[in-house]
């Protein structure tokens, strides 16, 4: 049985190779850093127990496999990004609905004009570039409510703050874009 000493300091010796071939692999310090949490977290929590030895390779896969993971969400979200043309809802509460954007999306497919087709693809462009301009805490959250679809207490209990907070980082972040937004020349 391993001491929590002789795990610290096994995760303090890796921890900058560990960053190193993150960052290396999907070319984002902070992506990277999560990563490297993550996989020190999942050591740490499931295999603790284990002889120290064992450590340095179930560490790489463990690593290997959040990587694997990083990819996948970066692929899925990409996949479905669509334009956020409505942050705030018609009655002004702050509200984004992502499926009747995705609705409103479908029905006027076929019937937009190529230069349409081009703004609304800047459009999403200039969203993605704002998003990434957020706060870490507003974007997680952002990205949980009205990205992941969570509910507010999913993701309360996923960023690990009171339900209070997640309204507010995600009203913070739903003002903050469509302030970026607006002077963008982006109307909302």
């Amino acid at each position: 049985m391993s001491s929590d000493r002789e795990l610290s300091d096994f995760l303090r010796s890796v921890e900058k190779r560990a960053f190193k071939r993150a960052v290396y692999s999907v070319r984002d310090d902070e992506a990277a850093l999560d990563i490297v949490q993550d996989a020190m977290i999942k050591l740490s929590e499931r295999y603790s127990d284990r002889p120290a030895a064992e450590w340095p390779m179930l560490f790489q896969r463990i690593l290997s496999n959040t990587m694997m993971d990083w990819f996948r969400h970066q692929k899925v979200r990409n996949a479905v990004m669509h334009n956020f043309t409505d942050f705030e809802g018609e009655d002004g509460d702050g509200d984004f609905d992502f499926l009747e954007s995705l609705d409103n999306l479908e029905s006027s497919e076929g019937t937009e004009s190529s230069a349409d087709a081009l703004e609304r693809t800047q459009t999403r462009s200039a969203i993605e570039d704002e998003l990434t301009k957020l706060p870490t805490r507003q974007r997680e959250a952002f990205l949980m409510r009205y990205w992941e679809e969570m509910d507010v207490a999913e993701t309360a209990q996923t960023m690990g703050c009171s339900e209070g907070s997640v309204k507010t980082h995600c009203s913070r972040a739903v003002h903050a874009l469509a302030k970026a937004l607006k002077l963008r020349g982006i109307t909302l």
